[in-house]
């Protein structure tokens, strides 16, 4: 909250560059962060419409002493696949939806006019719930209606082969407090006499996972479908995963659920995690205490047919039996999403597709991802229109990180991707 005229700021200034290449552009003010709309339907009445979607808003930059350079500033540094841009949001997702914003340019400053009408969005609160954007959806249907969707904020399967991301992952997020002293004690007079919520804490999110690696929650795999073999075998095929997986996270060895491969569990299997720990005396130096409440941050990454809202209320049953006597919870919702899956017998996505094999040198791949973008489902529902789910970062961008990059040439390579859908998609009878 404390940087919301800051992000209104980027909000305003993409506005601005919407609207210097001909756009009709506006900034709209909601109960949160403002949303932006740009259209041009010059194109006319029957030539096919796309909308296009992106964020302006980026994750938080700490820990700030880990960055080479400073991320708001922006680096354009050498690295081994050539120049990068080095900042917050240079892949998730600045950079990424600048390659539909300058392929529309360019196309303007050849052609004068767009082969398709076109909608932009672009919202700044996916990184923080999204709390505006049903409302503003329901609100700006007819504004917004279109004939398929396009989300720049995937990744590619390498450098140098495209991907059309068909799955997504859902998400539950809680954050759970367990409470016991009235307040902080010295461990010497109170140690071993009275619960100690981190130790109870600890406790129980190790039981979260059994040795293989399977989540302990009730009911957590009931509606999980099984992935055909044909589509495992294509998953395996494109290449050597885990080295993949191991080069861009740095990590010395894989780890997951016993019996299926990395693709598998990234793409096709449910997880959960704890995304942050807080409990006691954390500053520098010792202080012997038992606090009075230990917290947690808990994800689960789902996959289609999982009810998110069925999946919350089980982990928070989860936690509430295994309440220690004497003590009791603060459980708290972060929001939840369904996961996706997007109709692969579309024309719109094979237009995509051929696109995007006209500008790489391999062809472009069907692939899944293990994060969320709970807009696509937004879409589906309440404005009826599938997405075409193309994206160009790479699994090394450090998205989310300290030091996050995308590669220059994926930059470019995405601006004349968009340039070539725009083609293909002009093509195409609505």
């Amino acid at each position: 909250p404390e940087f919301k005229t800051e992000v209104r700021r980027c909000a305003e200034h993409i506005t601005n560059e919407l609207a210097s290449i001909g756009l009709e552009a506006t900034l709209h003010d909601t109960i949160g962060h403002p949303m932006v709309v740009a259209t041009d339907d010059s194109a006319g009445p029957d030539a096919p419409r796309v909308l296009y979607y992106g964020h302006y808003d980026v994750q938080p930059v700490e820990p700030l002493e880990e960055w080479k350079y400073p991320p708001f500033d922006g680096a354009v540094v050498d690295g081994p696949r050539g120049k990068r841009f080095v900042a917050r949001g240079a892949a998730d997702d600045k950079g990424q939806l600048m390659t539909f914003v300058e392929a529309i340019r360019a196309w303007k400053q050849v052609h004068v006019s767009l082969p398709i009408r076109v909608v932009i969005l672009l919202e700044g609160e996916e990184e923080s719930g999204s709390e505006s954007l049903v409302p503003f959806l329901i609100e700006h249907k007819d504004e917004l209606k279109a004939d398929t969707c396009i989300v720049c904020d995937t990744g590619m399967w390498d450098e140098n082969t495209p991907a059309i991301t068909s799955r997504l992952r859902g998400l539950v997020y809680i954050e759970a407090t367990l409470h016991g002293p009235a307040h902080d004690l010295h461990s010497g007079s109170y140690g071993g006499a009275v619960v100690n919520p981190a130790n109870a804490l600890a406790k129980i999110l190790g039981q979260l996972h059994d040795d293989d690696g399977r989540i302990q929650i009730e009911g957590f795999y009931d509606d999980v479908e099984e992935v055909s073999t044909e589509q495992v075998a294509q998953w395996n095929s494109l290449g050597d995963a885990d080295a993949l997986t191991l080069e861009s996270s740095g990590a010395k060895a894989t780890f997951g659920e016993k019996g299926y491969s990395t693709l598998e569990r990234l793409w096709s299997r449910p997880t959960c995690d704890i995304n942050g720990l807080l409990a006691g005396y954390t500053g520098k130096g010792a202080k012997t205490v038992i606090g009075a409440k230990a917290t947690a941050k808990i994800s689960c990454r789902l996959v289609a047919n999982q009810k998110p809202e069925q999946i919350e209320k089980a982990l928070f049953a989860f936690l509430e039996s295994r309440t220690p006597a004497g003590c009791h919870w603060d459980l708290k919702s972060f929001g939840t999403a369904p996961a996706i899956a997007v109709p692969v017998e579309s024309p719109w996505l094979a237009a995509a597709s051929d696109a995007l094999t006209s500008v790489f040198p391999n062809p472009a791949v069907l692939i899944g991802t293990g994060g969320s973008i709970p807009v696509v489902g937004e879409f589906q529902e309440i404005l009826g229109v599938d997405t075409v789910m193309v994206g160009f970062s790479l699994d090394d961008d450090l998205i989310h990180a300290p030091n996050e990059k995308f590669e220059v040439s994926c930059f470019h390579r995405g601006i004349l991707s968009q340039a070539a859908i725009l083609e293909a998609y002009a093509n195409i009878t609505p």
